[in-house]
């Protein structure tokens, strides 16, 4: 806003009175720069984040939280001699799984189970585990994976 002051009591009458302005304007330049720069940097760093890659078979209707204890299901490397695999820390025939399965997400709303593999095992015994479990009514099916350096 301006400010009228009086003319100076000098004489000099001249020049009526004068009109002053003020500088409180927020200077807002150096703000948006800086909040670019800083979009910049999370949408570069928000992809390295990541730990792991869920594979969520098939495409689920609607989403849901996930609601109660997660369910895993582990190939160990001599799957291929013993048929065994462990449901959670349980370990069962794999003829047993689909029933074993059945029963425990049997109340439960979202059917997800969390498959992991030892690096060992074949692509098509993890098929063979991933097979039976959707035949026991699993709706989604993620597979574990470790990061680089990971113990």
């Amino acid at each position: 806003m301006a400010k009228v002051q009086p003319a100076a009591p000098n004489g000099r009458g001249g020049r009526g009175r004068r009109v002053s302005t003020s500088l409180a304007e927020i200077n807002v330049v150096p703000l948006v720069d800086v909040m670019l720069v800083l979009l910049i940097i999370f949408m570069v760093t928000a992809p390295m984040i990541q730990r792991g890659v869920d594979v969520n078979i098939p495409v689920a209707r609607r989403a849901t939280q996930i609601e109660g204890e997660r369910v895993f299901v582990t190939v160990p490397a001599t799957y291929r001699e013993s048929r065994i695999v462990f449901l959670g820390d349980e370990q069962i025939r794999v003829d047993a799984l689909q029933e074993r399965i059945r029963q425990r997400l049997e109340s439960v709303s979202d059917k997800q189970v969390y498959l992991r593999g030892d690096s060992d095992v074949r692509y098509q015994d993890l098929m063979d585990v991933f097979d039976r479990l959707k035949a026991a009514g699993v709706e989604k099916v993620g597979l574990i994976a470790k990061m680089p350096g990971e113990k």
